[in-house]
């Protein structure tokens, strides 16, 4: 399990560094770990936040509860580790398909140059060597 930005000081340290992508369906922003801040696991970090204008308590749940699944299954294989990333959700995100939610978040490592280079002899089926 990922360790999670709990203080509202990481939310904004993340913020502060002003490195964002925006999709329909989140907003993610990254920022690197301080060395003073580092858990012991040194992997990956994230916080989510949900605000009112995405609707009301029950939505802004669910919201939260769809990028949490996104987050546990995306980041720790395809994130850089190191980094705090602060996935923040948007009107579309309770009602957006959870594979284009999935892939917003791939899209936006990606485009944050914080996508996890595979080794491509691990990504081959057994046997395929």
């Amino acid at each position: 399990m990922l360790q999670r930005l709990k203080t509202r000081r990481q939310f904004l340290r993340v913020a502060a560094e002003n490195r964002k992508w925006a999709a329909p369906g989140i907003v993610l922003q990254i920022a690197p770990q301080p060395s003073d801040d580092r858990t012991e696991t040194d992997g990956p970090r994230y916080g989510l936040t949900v605000s009112k204008r995405v609707g009301n308590a029950v939505i802004r749940n669910r919201a939260r509860r769809r990028l949490r699944a996104v987050a546990e299954e995306i980041l720790p294989c395809s994130a850089s580790a190191g980094y705090d990333y602060v996935l923040i959700g948007r009107k579309g995100t309770p009602s957006r398909n959870f594979a284009a939610l999935k892939k917003d978040l791939k899209t936006g490592l990606e485009k944050l140059s914080a996508l996890r280079e595979l080794d491509n002899d691990n990504d081959a089926p057994d046997g395929a060597h």
